[in-house]
């Protein structure tokens, strides 16, 4: 066997294994469950370490224990006593709400009322008197609607369950849905679609404020770790019992929902008159993580001394009150991380109190793909420090990584309550470790070196690692090729340099270089080259790219769209904020090492690549931060574009059409595009010469929000009022500068 053929068995065989690792349990087909089981296995650990040792007494449990069932009767009771419970704990205990964590699905028959309806119809039809002393005590022996008014003492939520495909029964009336499932899509959350329900009497929802579901969805082991909050039933979504017991208990007056932006996943938005919004993270099948307390961390008061009138009226006043059970038989018991026999009522109550106190665990969204940018970048670096080192070093090496990793997981829960699935990762530098080790790693190792020397300075490592494992398809050399290419540049930066001493000002760039850089390269970007302030990035080379356009507007976006937090980290340095203008164009351009004997570069070339700088130049005159060309905006069907001009750019005589992207289809707001559409019509009778048309439609968006695009465009409407363009102009405008 030659050696090429030797390095491409080995090559093979680490492929083989990174596919494994990735495919088989980052794509789910199937997971691993020892990965998975790691990966709870922290999580809990996690929330038992840091979770709160105080008892809650905003939430209380009103307990129909076993003496409470030895002294008013066994379950279920007759509503009669449910009503006498529920009007004392509003009438005098004042109870800010009570939330059933039970379910009044079936007519209460215990009074003995349908007997007597059915013998007043039928044998004693003719006794006037039976039918008289029937109508003075129907209301004393209607318990449903006893219960019905003591309900509507006060902000009373009901409990109900759906059922799961293919069960289609529906039993009681449901409560209006919270939320339009629609604007939950269109957020990127999409609960699971069910079929059927049980629910409670309508005697019983008409008078109850609302009511929530106490569907549970226990993760693969059996724990309930996450629950349900929004279900979908016919393109409407309910929410649980949790979060409707809030709602109810806050005087909740809107429900809204925010989509995920970065990392943070989409929230729900809860929002009251005189307070902040409380934000309710979910995952994308609406469900959130519970953060438990310890077993029994809320108030237990018995029913029977609530009944009684003996109940601490100091533990119940103005408190959310949660009524369930903990008598055997007929307790919900449920596996968590915290017991193995924990009461649900005490989930849905530790929702609530995780909800009042903003302390909500949430995931990252789109961890997935962050997970496989992170997998190719330790694979890289352990790829390129393991031939290097010695068995032991190595070892240690390895070690420090695990030991980082969960440090840093560990960091990420205590300081934003962020759960990161780290046991992929532990798997991953263990398993990239011992393939180091035993597969032909330094045969592995020379081809990657080849290509990182090559390539390493342009690329980001993700891509690097691909080249390195087919290195022959890979050259330098020039080539034609339909790619995109990005030019950004910092604003006023020349005034922001005279403020700044030398030091200052190189260590201000590399923080924001470095910061634009990772943008670039998470949407697999190649760095041409830094310009003082400025960056020249491409894509579509070395490695293809048929998405170039779209991965290089999407960095464009990602570049306006991450400076608040970058201005963050610079004021907290002391150095000025910063505003950047982008030009994208996408079209055929040489690509290839070039320069002289003395120096050479791997860089793009081309009438495409001018006209993307001059598109950055034209922001700062249009006042956008971005501009793209139209080839660029053709080969970007997902996202949304509002075209701002048709324009000569100094040195090209044929006008191009520019535009500014507003965003990925699904995430841009209706305001947005009918401000988009607007603006359009406004550039049609403004190419036509219809200048009142024009002007109108400008100063209504101008109205909306007032953008250096509008004033512009007035200006111009201005003056060719009072110097009229030729007849034969078609609207295009010639700038005759860069």
């Amino acid at each position: 066997m030659t050696q090429r053929t030797r390095r491409a068995v080995g090559q093979f065989a680490l492929g083989v294994i990174l596919v494994l690792v990735l495919a088989l349990h980052l794509l789910g087909m199937p997971r691993l469950r020892p990965v998975e089981r790691l990966d709870a296995g922290l999580y809990d650990l996690k929330l038992l370490l840091m979770q709160p040792r105080t008892v809650d007494e905003r939430v209380v449990v009103v307990d129909i224990d076993e003496r409470s069932l030895r002294e008013v009767g066994r379950w279920p009771w007759p509503r009669v006593q449910t009503a006498a419970l529920t009007r004392a704990l509003y009438e005098q205990y004042a109870a800010a709400a009570i939330g059933f964590d039970v379910l009044f699905a079936e007519p209460d028959e215990s009074s003995g009322l349908p007997v007597l309806e059915r013998l007043a119809r039928s044998a004693l039809a003719q006794e006037q008197g039976f039918a008289d002393a029937l109508a003075r005590l129907r209301p004393k022996l209607d318990y449903d609607a006893q219960l019905a008014a003591a309900l509507g003492l006060g902000p009373s939520v009901l409990g109900y369950y759906f059922n799961h495909p293919p069960e289609r029964e529906r039993i009681g009336r449901l409560p209006a849905p919270v939320i339009d499932c629609a604007r939950l899509a269109a957020a990127g959350v999409r609960p699971p679609r069910l079929t059927g329900y049980h629910a409670n009497l309508p005697v019983l929802q008409e008078r109850a404020a609302a009511a929530g579901f106490f569907n549970a969805d226990p993760d693969f082991d059996g724990v309930v770790r996450r629950v349900p909050v929004l279900l979908d039933l016919d393109g409407r979504c309910y929410g649980s019992l949790a979060l409707m017991t809030a709602i109810a208990a806050l005087g909740i007056e809107t429900v809204e929902v925010a989509p995920a932006r970065g990392l943070a996943p989409a929230r729900l938005l809860l929002k009251a008159p005189g307070m902040d919004a409380l934000s309710l993270p979910l995952d994308p099948q609406g469900r959130a993580l519970v953060p438990y307390r310890p077993l029994r961390a809320y108030r237990y008061v018995s029913a029977a001394d609530v009944l009684k009138g003996v109940a601490p009226a100091a533990e119940l006043e103005g408190r959310i009150v949660l009524i369930g059970s903990s008598a055997p038989g007929i307790m919900d018991l449920r596996v968590t991380p915290v017991a193995e026999a924990y009461p649900g009522v005490e989930i849905h109550a530790n929702l609530i109190s995780g909800l009042l106190d903003a302390r909500l665990p949430w995931e990252a969204h789109g961890v997935r793909a962050h997970e496989w940018l992170v997998f190719a970048l330790i694979g890289l670096a352990l790829a390129a420090l393991l031939p290097l080192l010695a068995p032991l070093p190595a070892a240690l090496l390895a070690f420090a990584l695990v030991v980082g990793v969960l440090a840093a997981d560990l960091y990420a829960w205590a300081a934003w309550q962020l759960h990161w699935p780290v046991a992929p990762w532990l798997g991953l530098i263990l398993g990239l470790f011992a393939l180091n080790m035993v597969y032909g790693f330094f045969v592995e190792a020379r081809a990657k070196a080849q290509i990182t020397r090559l390539f390493g300075q342009y690329v980001p490592p993700e891509l690097v690692d691909e080249m390195a494992r087919d290195p022959a398809r890979y050259s330098l050399r020039g080539e034609s090729r339909v790619m995109s290419v990005l030019f950004s540049d910092i604003r006023d930066f020349t005034s922001i340099s005279e403020r700044l001493e030398a030091a200052q000002l190189a260590d201000m760039l590399n923080v924001y270089l470095s910061h634009m850089t990772r943008i670039v390269q998470a949407n697999r970007g190649t760095i041409d080259k830094y310009i003082g302030d400025a960056i020249m990035a491409f894509w579509g080379a070395p490695v293809p790219d048929e998405r170039h356009a779209q991965h290089a507007v999407l960095t464009a976006l990602g570049m306006q769209s991450s400076l608040a937090e970058l201005n963050q980290r610079l004021k907290a340095q002391g150095w000025p904020e910063v505003r950047i203008g982008v030009g994208v164009n996408s079209g055929r351009m040489s690509v290839g090492n070039m320069g002289s004997q003395f120096r050479m570069a791997y860089t793009v070339m081309g009438d495409a690549v001018n006209l993307a700088s001059r598109l950055e130049g034209l922001t700062k005159q249009y006042g956008v931060g971005i501009l793209v060309g139209e080839d660029t905006r053709a080969a970007c069907p997902d996202l949304v574009f509002m075209r701002v001009d048709r324009v000569r750019v100094k040195g090209k005589a044929q006008p191009v059409a520019i535009y500014e992207p507003l965003g990925e289809r699904a995430r841009v707001d209706g305001e947005r595009l009918a401000a988009a559409e607007s603006f359009e019509a406004a550039l049609e009778a403004y190419a036509q010469q219809r200048w009142d048309e024009a002007q109108a439609r400008i100063e209504a968006l101008r109205q909306q929000e007032d953008r250096p695009l509008y004033a512009l465009y007035l200006e111009r409407i201005a003056h060719f009022r009072a110097h009229p363009p030729p007849a034969d102009w078609d609207g295009v405008y010639t700038f005759t500068s860069k």
